[in-house]
Protein backbone atom coordinates (compact mmCIF):
# COMPACT_ATOMS: atom_id res chain seq x y z
CA UNK A 1 0.00 0.00 0.00
CA UNK A 2 3.13 2.23 0.56
CA UNK A 3 3.82 2.10 -3.03
CA UNK A 4 0.81 3.51 -4.10
CA UNK A 5 0.16 7.12 -4.89
CA UNK A 6 -2.70 9.49 -4.12
CA UNK A 7 -2.56 11.37 -7.41
CA UNK A 8 -5.45 13.68 -6.74
CA UNK A 9 -4.45 15.65 -3.81
CA UNK A 10 -1.48 16.83 -1.43
CA UNK A 11 2.13 18.31 -3.37
CA UNK A 12 1.68 17.30 -6.96
CA UNK A 13 4.89 17.96 -8.07
CA UNK A 14 6.63 15.98 -5.42
CA UNK A 15 4.31 13.17 -6.28
CA UNK A 16 4.81 13.59 -9.96
CA UNK A 17 8.77 13.25 -9.23
CA UNK A 18 8.15 10.13 -7.18
CA UNK A 19 6.15 8.84 -9.77
CA UNK A 20 8.43 9.38 -12.62
CA UNK A 21 12.13 9.02 -11.12
CA UNK A 22 11.52 4.84 -10.59
CA UNK A 23 9.80 4.82 -14.07
CA UNK A 24 12.68 6.92 -15.52
CA UNK A 25 15.23 3.97 -14.42
CA UNK A 26 12.57 1.45 -15.03
CA UNK A 27 13.27 2.20 -18.47
CA UNK A 28 16.36 2.92 -18.76
CA UNK A 29 17.05 -0.61 -17.44
CA UNK A 30 14.68 -1.40 -20.26
CA UNK A 31 16.84 0.38 -22.98
CA UNK A 32 20.10 -1.26 -21.31
CA UNK A 33 18.85 -4.89 -22.33
CA UNK A 34 19.25 -3.33 -25.90
CA UNK A 35 22.66 -1.11 -25.06
CA UNK A 36 24.09 -4.29 -23.91
CA UNK A 37 23.36 -6.19 -26.77
CA UNK A 38 25.33 -3.99 -28.99
CA UNK A 39 28.32 -3.33 -26.71
CA UNK A 40 28.90 -7.40 -25.63
CA UNK A 41 28.69 -7.91 -30.12
CA UNK A 42 30.49 -4.89 -30.28
CA UNK A 43 33.44 -5.96 -28.42
CA UNK A 44 33.12 -9.89 -28.57
CA UNK A 45 30.83 -10.21 -31.30
CA UNK A 46 31.74 -10.99 -35.03
CA UNK A 47 32.06 -8.02 -37.72
CA UNK A 48 28.92 -5.62 -37.98
CA UNK A 49 27.40 -7.38 -35.43
CA UNK A 50 26.10 -3.92 -34.16
CA UNK A 51 24.63 -2.85 -37.52
CA UNK A 52 22.90 -6.12 -37.55
CA UNK A 53 21.23 -5.67 -34.28
CA UNK A 54 20.75 -1.66 -34.57
CA UNK A 55 19.25 -2.47 -37.59
CA UNK A 56 16.19 -4.08 -36.07
CA UNK A 57 15.88 -1.28 -33.58
CA UNK A 58 13.07 0.59 -35.85
CA UNK A 59 11.11 -2.67 -35.86
CA UNK A 60 11.28 -3.51 -32.52
CA UNK A 61 10.89 0.03 -31.09
CA UNK A 62 7.52 -0.39 -33.44
CA UNK A 63 6.22 -3.25 -31.24
CA UNK A 64 7.37 -1.62 -28.30
CA UNK A 65 5.22 1.09 -29.26
CA UNK A 66 2.25 -0.96 -29.67
CA UNK A 67 1.90 -2.70 -26.58
CA UNK A 68 2.95 0.51 -24.74
CA UNK A 69 0.28 2.10 -26.22
CA UNK A 70 -2.51 -0.81 -26.21
CA UNK A 71 -1.33 -0.64 -22.42
CA UNK A 72 -2.43 3.08 -21.90
CA UNK A 73 -6.02 1.70 -21.92
CA UNK A 74 -5.26 -0.14 -18.85
CA UNK A 75 -3.48 2.09 -16.99
CA UNK A 76 -5.73 5.33 -17.65
CA UNK A 77 -8.91 3.10 -16.80
CA UNK A 78 -6.74 1.91 -13.51
CA UNK A 79 -5.73 5.43 -12.44
CA UNK A 80 -9.59 6.90 -13.14
CA UNK A 81 -11.23 3.75 -10.69
CA UNK A 82 -8.55 4.42 -8.25
CA UNK A 83 -9.28 8.55 -8.51
CA UNK A 84 -13.12 7.59 -7.78
CA UNK A 85 -11.90 4.66 -5.24
CA UNK A 86 -14.10 1.65 -7.52
CA UNK A 87 -12.08 -0.73 -6.63
CA UNK A 88 -14.59 -3.73 -8.50
CA UNK A 89 -14.24 -2.13 -11.59
CA UNK A 90 -10.32 -2.09 -11.20
CA UNK A 91 -10.25 -5.49 -10.58
CA UNK A 92 -12.03 -6.64 -13.80
CA UNK A 93 -9.56 -4.00 -15.79
CA UNK A 94 -6.61 -5.87 -14.56
CA UNK A 95 -7.63 -9.34 -15.33
CA UNK A 96 -8.99 -8.51 -18.41
CA UNK A 97 -5.75 -6.65 -19.30
CA UNK A 98 -3.44 -9.69 -18.43
CA UNK A 99 -5.67 -11.89 -20.56
CA UNK A 100 -5.42 -9.65 -23.47
CA UNK A 101 -1.59 -9.31 -23.37
CA UNK A 102 -1.07 -13.00 -23.10
CA UNK A 103 -3.36 -13.62 -26.16
CA UNK A 104 -2.09 -10.97 -28.09
CA UNK A 105 1.39 -11.19 -27.43
CA UNK A 106 1.56 -14.61 -28.51
CA UNK A 107 -0.27 -13.85 -31.66
CA UNK A 108 2.02 -10.97 -32.65
CA UNK A 109 5.12 -12.56 -31.49
CA UNK A 110 4.40 -15.84 -33.83
CA UNK A 111 3.65 -13.30 -36.67
CA UNK A 112 6.68 -11.59 -36.26
CA UNK A 113 8.90 -14.76 -36.12
CA UNK A 114 7.31 -16.03 -39.33
CA UNK A 115 7.91 -12.47 -41.46
CA UNK A 116 11.20 -11.33 -39.99
CA UNK A 117 12.90 -11.60 -42.74
CA UNK A 118 10.68 -10.10 -45.22
CA UNK A 119 10.17 -6.93 -42.74
CA UNK A 120 14.17 -6.74 -42.98
CA UNK A 121 14.24 -6.96 -46.29
CA UNK A 122 11.62 -4.01 -47.10
CA UNK A 123 13.59 -1.76 -44.35
CA UNK A 124 16.58 -2.42 -47.54
CA UNK A 125 19.02 -3.89 -44.93
CA UNK A 126 22.54 -4.23 -46.16
CA UNK A 127 23.13 -7.82 -47.57
CA UNK A 128 26.11 -8.45 -45.34
CA UNK A 129 23.90 -7.90 -42.11
CA UNK A 130 20.55 -8.97 -43.19
CA UNK A 131 21.08 -12.88 -42.09
CA UNK A 132 22.20 -12.08 -39.09
CA UNK A 133 19.60 -9.08 -38.17
CA UNK A 134 16.98 -11.98 -39.25
CA UNK A 135 18.42 -14.27 -36.55
CA UNK A 136 18.45 -11.54 -34.13
CA UNK A 137 14.54 -10.39 -34.61
CA UNK A 138 13.45 -13.78 -34.95
CA UNK A 139 14.75 -14.38 -31.36
CA UNK A 140 13.73 -11.35 -30.00
CA UNK A 141 9.79 -12.04 -31.45
CA UNK A 142 9.63 -15.41 -29.14
CA UNK A 143 10.11 -13.34 -26.28
CA UNK A 144 7.52 -10.59 -27.16
CA UNK A 145 4.37 -12.68 -25.05
CA UNK A 146 6.92 -11.77 -21.85
CA UNK A 147 7.36 -8.19 -22.85
CA UNK A 148 3.71 -8.11 -23.07
CA UNK A 149 2.96 -9.13 -19.57
CA UNK A 150 5.17 -6.68 -18.02
CA UNK A 151 4.35 -3.70 -19.88
CA UNK A 152 0.52 -4.21 -19.18
CA UNK A 153 1.66 -5.39 -15.26
CA UNK A 154 3.56 -2.22 -15.02
CA UNK A 155 1.01 -0.10 -16.60
CA UNK A 156 -1.79 -1.19 -13.97
CA UNK A 157 0.81 -0.61 -11.03
CA UNK A 158 1.15 3.08 -12.51
CA UNK A 159 -2.67 3.82 -12.70
CA UNK A 160 -1.97 3.38 -8.79
CA UNK A 161 1.06 5.58 -8.64
CA UNK A 162 3.52 2.80 -8.07
CA UNK A 163 6.90 3.23 -10.16
CA UNK A 164 8.76 1.66 -7.29
CA UNK A 165 8.08 -1.85 -7.54
CA UNK A 166 8.45 -2.40 -11.52
CA UNK A 167 12.11 -0.56 -11.35
CA UNK A 168 12.94 -3.61 -8.61
CA UNK A 169 11.87 -6.19 -11.18
CA UNK A 170 13.94 -4.79 -13.70
CA UNK A 171 16.92 -3.95 -11.92
CA UNK A 172 16.93 -8.02 -11.28
CA UNK A 173 16.10 -8.96 -14.74
CA UNK A 174 18.63 -6.35 -16.07
CA UNK A 175 21.85 -8.13 -14.25
CA UNK A 176 20.47 -11.31 -15.36
CA UNK A 177 19.82 -9.87 -18.83
CA UNK A 178 24.00 -8.50 -18.77
CA UNK A 179 25.47 -11.63 -17.20
CA UNK A 180 24.08 -13.51 -19.93
CA UNK A 181 25.10 -11.64 -22.71
CA UNK A 182 28.77 -12.29 -21.59
CA UNK A 183 28.34 -15.79 -20.89
CA UNK A 184 26.11 -16.80 -24.07
CA UNK A 185 28.71 -14.54 -26.62
CA UNK A 186 31.99 -15.16 -24.84
CA UNK A 187 31.62 -18.46 -23.74
CA UNK A 188 29.44 -20.25 -25.58
CA UNK A 189 30.27 -17.79 -29.27
CA UNK A 190 26.76 -17.10 -29.59
CA UNK A 191 26.90 -13.79 -31.28
CA UNK A 192 23.72 -11.64 -31.73
CA UNK A 193 21.66 -15.14 -31.20
CA UNK A 194 23.46 -15.37 -27.68
CA UNK A 195 22.29 -11.76 -26.59
CA UNK A 196 18.97 -12.13 -28.22
CA UNK A 197 18.22 -15.01 -26.07
CA UNK A 198 19.79 -13.24 -23.00
CA UNK A 199 16.62 -10.46 -23.36
CA UNK A 200 14.30 -12.85 -23.57
CA UNK A 201 14.96 -14.63 -20.36
CA UNK A 202 15.60 -11.48 -18.54
CA UNK A 203 12.42 -10.30 -20.12
CA UNK A 204 10.65 -13.66 -18.95
CA UNK A 205 12.23 -13.14 -15.36
CA UNK A 206 10.57 -9.64 -15.36
CA UNK A 207 6.85 -10.97 -16.44
CA UNK A 208 7.33 -13.43 -13.49
CA UNK A 209 7.88 -10.94 -10.80
CA UNK A 210 5.42 -8.23 -11.90
CA UNK A 211 2.95 -11.30 -11.82
CA UNK A 212 3.81 -12.13 -8.15
CA UNK A 213 3.74 -8.53 -7.23
CA UNK A 214 0.30 -8.34 -8.26
CA UNK A 215 -0.36 -11.49 -6.75
CA UNK A 216 0.61 -10.79 -3.24
CA UNK A 217 -0.26 -6.77 -3.72
CA UNK A 218 -2.12 -6.05 -0.18
CA UNK A 219 -3.68 -2.45 -1.42
CA UNK A 220 -6.21 -1.34 -3.46
CA UNK A 221 -5.44 -3.99 -6.02
CA UNK A 222 -5.00 -8.20 -6.15
CA UNK A 223 -4.53 -10.88 -8.17
CA UNK A 224 -7.22 -13.71 -7.06
CA UNK A 225 -7.35 -16.99 -9.98
CA UNK A 226 -10.69 -17.66 -8.62
CA UNK A 227 -12.04 -14.05 -10.40
CA UNK A 228 -10.11 -14.37 -13.15
CA UNK A 229 -11.91 -13.79 -16.12
CA UNK A 230 -12.44 -11.50 -19.32
CA UNK A 231 -14.77 -9.23 -18.90
CA UNK A 232 -16.35 -7.48 -22.36
CA UNK A 233 -17.45 -4.08 -20.99
CA UNK A 234 -14.27 -3.74 -19.67
CA UNK A 235 -12.31 -5.08 -22.91
CA UNK A 236 -14.52 -2.20 -24.89
CA UNK A 237 -13.23 0.45 -22.67
CA UNK A 238 -9.25 -0.68 -22.75
CA UNK A 239 -10.08 -1.10 -26.31
CA UNK A 240 -11.15 2.54 -27.07
CA UNK A 241 -8.42 3.64 -25.57
CA UNK A 242 -5.49 0.94 -26.32
CA UNK A 243 -6.37 0.64 -30.06
CA UNK A 244 -6.10 4.14 -31.16
CA UNK A 245 -2.82 4.51 -28.80
CA UNK A 246 -0.86 1.56 -29.57
CA UNK A 247 -1.80 2.80 -33.22
CA UNK A 248 -0.27 5.72 -32.47
CA UNK A 249 3.15 4.38 -31.44
CA UNK A 250 2.47 2.15 -34.28
CA UNK A 251 2.37 5.12 -36.99
CA UNK A 252 4.89 6.70 -35.25
CA UNK A 253 7.13 4.18 -35.36
CA UNK A 254 6.44 3.55 -39.26
CA UNK A 255 8.17 7.25 -40.00
CA UNK A 256 11.33 5.91 -37.59
CA UNK A 257 11.05 2.39 -39.74
CA UNK A 258 11.19 4.35 -43.44
CA UNK A 259 14.08 6.85 -41.46
CA UNK A 260 16.08 3.72 -40.55
CA UNK A 261 15.44 2.50 -44.42
CA UNK A 262 16.98 5.53 -45.47
CA UNK A 263 19.97 5.65 -42.81
CA UNK A 264 20.77 1.73 -44.25
CA UNK A 265 20.99 3.42 -47.45
CA UNK A 266 23.81 5.28 -46.46
CA UNK A 267 25.71 2.34 -45.86
CA UNK A 268 26.86 -0.25 -43.15
CA UNK A 269 29.48 2.34 -41.49
CA UNK A 270 26.56 4.75 -41.18
CA UNK A 271 24.49 2.38 -39.78
CA UNK A 272 26.94 1.39 -37.03
CA UNK A 273 26.67 4.80 -35.90
CA UNK A 274 23.12 5.59 -36.25
CA UNK A 275 22.82 2.54 -33.99
CA UNK A 276 25.18 3.70 -31.51
CA UNK A 277 23.68 7.37 -31.12
CA UNK A 278 19.63 5.84 -31.17
CA UNK A 279 20.69 3.75 -28.23
CA UNK A 280 22.52 6.76 -26.01
CA UNK A 281 19.09 8.98 -27.04
CA UNK A 282 17.08 6.38 -25.69
CA UNK A 283 18.20 7.21 -22.06
CA UNK A 284 17.01 10.37 -22.82
CA UNK A 285 13.82 10.15 -24.47
CA UNK A 286 12.60 7.37 -21.78
CA UNK A 287 13.87 9.64 -19.04
CA UNK A 288 11.44 12.25 -20.79
CA UNK A 289 8.59 9.75 -21.40
CA UNK A 290 8.47 9.04 -18.09
CA UNK A 291 6.82 12.19 -17.04
CA UNK A 292 4.38 11.90 -20.16
CA UNK A 293 3.45 8.73 -18.34
CA UNK A 294 2.86 10.55 -15.18
CA UNK A 295 1.37 13.11 -16.87
CA UNK A 296 -1.36 10.27 -18.45
CA UNK A 297 -2.11 9.00 -15.15
CA UNK A 298 -2.45 11.82 -13.09
CA UNK A 299 -4.86 13.98 -15.59
CA UNK A 300 -6.37 10.66 -15.53
CA UNK A 301 -6.67 10.13 -11.94
CA UNK A 302 -8.11 14.08 -11.35
CA UNK A 303 -10.46 13.57 -14.30
CA UNK A 304 -11.88 11.00 -12.87
CA UNK A 305 -12.10 12.94 -9.36
CA UNK A 306 -13.45 16.56 -11.20
CA UNK A 307 -10.16 18.26 -9.88
CA UNK A 308 -10.02 20.76 -12.89
CA UNK A 309 -7.17 22.82 -11.14
CA UNK A 310 -5.43 19.68 -10.95
CA UNK A 311 -4.67 19.10 -14.62
CA UNK A 312 -3.65 22.11 -15.19
CA UNK A 313 -0.90 22.05 -12.62
CA UNK A 314 -0.17 18.46 -13.76
CA UNK A 315 0.46 19.93 -17.38
CA UNK A 316 2.46 22.57 -16.01
CA UNK A 317 4.68 20.36 -13.61
CA UNK A 318 5.21 18.12 -16.51
CA UNK A 319 6.70 20.72 -18.90
CA UNK A 320 8.97 21.92 -15.96
CA UNK A 321 10.47 17.78 -15.28
CA UNK A 322 10.72 17.65 -18.94
CA UNK A 323 13.45 20.24 -19.17
CA UNK A 324 15.00 19.69 -16.44
CA UNK A 325 15.57 15.72 -16.60
CA UNK A 326 16.63 16.72 -20.66
CA UNK A 327 19.07 19.13 -19.18
CA UNK A 328 20.77 16.49 -16.68
CA UNK A 329 20.41 13.31 -18.73
CA UNK A 330 21.05 14.89 -22.20
CA UNK A 331 24.15 17.28 -20.86
CA UNK A 332 25.43 14.04 -19.65
CA UNK A 333 25.21 11.64 -22.17
CA UNK A 334 26.29 14.80 -24.71
CA UNK A 335 29.35 15.27 -22.39
CA UNK A 336 30.25 11.56 -22.09
CA UNK A 337 29.93 11.32 -25.46
CA UNK A 338 33.47 10.61 -26.25
CA UNK A 339 33.59 7.55 -23.56
CA UNK A 340 30.40 6.39 -24.68
CA UNK A 341 30.11 5.98 -28.29
CA UNK A 342 32.91 3.88 -28.31
CA UNK A 343 31.99 1.50 -26.32
CA UNK A 344 29.91 0.59 -29.52
CA UNK A 345 31.65 1.25 -31.96
CA UNK A 346 35.51 1.56 -32.95
CA UNK A 347 35.62 2.79 -36.95
CA UNK A 348 36.47 6.32 -36.67
CA UNK A 349 34.08 7.10 -39.33
CA UNK A 350 31.28 5.71 -37.42
CA UNK A 351 32.11 7.17 -34.52
CA UNK A 352 31.92 10.86 -36.39
CA UNK A 353 28.65 9.60 -37.66
CA UNK A 354 27.31 8.70 -34.32
CA UNK A 355 28.57 12.01 -32.82
CA UNK A 356 26.40 13.72 -36.08
CA UNK A 357 23.57 12.43 -35.22
CA UNK A 358 23.83 12.71 -31.01
CA UNK A 359 24.29 16.39 -31.39
CA UNK A 360 21.03 16.84 -33.10
CA UNK A 361 18.77 14.83 -31.15
CA UNK A 362 20.51 15.54 -27.78
CA UNK A 363 20.03 18.68 -27.50
CA UNK A 364 16.30 19.24 -28.88
CA UNK A 365 14.88 15.87 -27.27
CA UNK A 366 12.91 18.45 -24.91
CA UNK A 367 10.84 19.06 -27.81
CA UNK A 368 9.55 15.79 -28.10
CA UNK A 369 9.18 15.56 -24.36
CA UNK A 370 6.59 18.45 -24.54
CA UNK A 371 4.59 16.59 -27.59
CA UNK A 372 4.19 13.16 -25.43
CA UNK A 373 3.28 15.57 -22.42
CA UNK A 374 0.56 16.68 -24.66
CA UNK A 375 -0.36 13.63 -26.26
CA UNK A 376 -0.85 12.20 -22.63
CA UNK A 377 -2.95 15.07 -21.75
CA UNK A 378 -5.25 14.64 -24.27
CA UNK A 379 -5.64 11.50 -23.79
CA UNK A 380 -6.45 11.36 -20.08
CA UNK A 381 -8.70 13.56 -20.38
CA UNK A 382 -11.17 10.90 -22.11
CA UNK A 383 -9.89 11.28 -26.13
CA UNK A 384 -8.39 8.28 -28.03
CA UNK A 385 -7.98 9.06 -31.34
CA UNK A 386 -7.82 12.45 -31.75
CA UNK A 387 -3.93 12.22 -30.18
CA UNK A 388 -3.39 9.33 -33.24
CA UNK A 389 -4.50 12.01 -35.53
CA UNK A 390 -2.53 14.67 -34.57
CA UNK A 391 0.46 12.19 -34.43
CA UNK A 392 -0.35 10.56 -37.94
CA UNK A 393 0.14 14.45 -39.49
CA UNK A 394 2.37 16.24 -37.67
CA UNK A 395 4.89 14.11 -36.47
CA UNK A 396 4.57 10.89 -39.21
CA UNK A 397 3.21 12.83 -41.90
CA UNK A 398 5.75 15.89 -42.00
CA UNK A 399 9.41 12.95 -41.40
CA UNK A 400 7.65 10.78 -44.61
CA UNK A 401 7.17 14.45 -46.70
CA UNK A 402 10.99 15.39 -45.33
CA UNK A 403 12.10 11.82 -46.68
CA UNK A 404 10.77 12.28 -50.02
CA UNK A 405 11.69 15.89 -50.78
CA UNK A 406 14.38 17.40 -49.04
CA UNK A 407 16.43 14.44 -48.19
CA UNK A 408 16.73 13.45 -51.79
CA UNK A 409 18.65 16.78 -52.36
CA UNK A 410 22.47 15.98 -52.87
CA UNK A 411 23.75 18.28 -50.45
CA UNK A 412 21.38 16.94 -47.75
CA UNK A 413 21.22 13.37 -48.71
CA UNK A 414 23.22 12.99 -45.01
CA UNK A 415 22.59 11.49 -41.92
CA UNK A 416 22.35 15.26 -40.26
CA UNK A 417 19.74 16.28 -42.41
CA UNK A 418 18.18 12.67 -41.90
CA UNK A 419 18.12 13.47 -38.24
CA UNK A 420 17.05 16.97 -38.51
CA UNK A 421 13.48 15.91 -39.41
CA UNK A 422 12.99 14.71 -35.52
CA UNK A 423 13.18 17.94 -33.84
CA UNK A 424 11.13 20.08 -36.64
CA UNK A 425 7.98 17.40 -36.67
CA UNK A 426 8.44 17.25 -32.53
CA UNK A 427 8.20 21.26 -32.27
CA UNK A 428 4.99 21.66 -34.87
CA UNK A 429 3.43 18.68 -33.54
CA UNK A 430 3.08 20.17 -29.83
CA UNK A 431 1.53 23.49 -31.37
CA UNK A 432 -0.98 21.84 -32.81
CA UNK A 433 -1.92 19.65 -29.44
CA UNK A 434 -1.67 22.59 -27.65
CA UNK A 435 -3.99 24.35 -29.30
CA UNK A 436 -6.06 20.98 -29.45
CA UNK A 437 -5.83 20.61 -26.16
CA UNK A 438 -7.30 23.77 -25.37
CA UNK A 439 -10.47 23.34 -26.80
CA UNK A 440 -11.11 20.54 -25.79
CA UNK A 441 -10.48 21.39 -22.14
CA UNK A 442 -12.28 24.21 -22.39
CA UNK A 443 -15.56 21.92 -23.62
CA UNK A 444 -15.43 19.40 -20.73
CA UNK A 445 -17.76 20.01 -17.58
CA UNK A 446 -16.40 19.17 -14.23
CA UNK A 447 -19.56 17.76 -12.37
CA UNK A 448 -19.44 14.53 -10.21
CA UNK A 449 -22.37 12.84 -12.42
CA UNK A 450 -20.63 13.08 -15.56
CA UNK A 451 -20.14 10.13 -17.42
CA UNK A 452 -16.50 9.97 -19.39
CA UNK A 453 -16.58 10.63 -23.23
CA UNK A 454 -14.32 8.19 -25.34
CA UNK A 455 -13.65 9.74 -28.80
Amino acid sequence: MKSEIDMTSGNLFKKMLMFSIPLALTSMLQLLYNAADLIVCGSFGSSHSVAAISGTGSLINLIINLFMGLSVGANVLIARSFGVKDKEKAQRIMYTSLIFSVVFGILVGAFGAIFSKYFLEWMKTPEDVIDLSTDYLRIYFYGLPFLMIYNFGAAILRGLGDTKRPFISLVIAGVINVLMNLLFVIAFKMDVEGVALATIISEAISALLIFIILYKNKGFLNFKFKELGFYKKEAIEIAKIGIPSGLQGVVFSLSNVLIQSSVNSLGTLVMDGNGASASLEGFIYVALNSVSQACVAFVSANYGAMKKENIKKTIIYSYIIVIIMNIIVGGLILGLQNQLIPLYIKDPNAISAAKERLMVIGITYFLCGFMDIMSSAVRGIGYSVTPMIITLIGACGLRIVWIYTLFQIPQMHNLFWLAGSYPISWLITTLAYIVVFTILFRRINFIEDEKVQLS
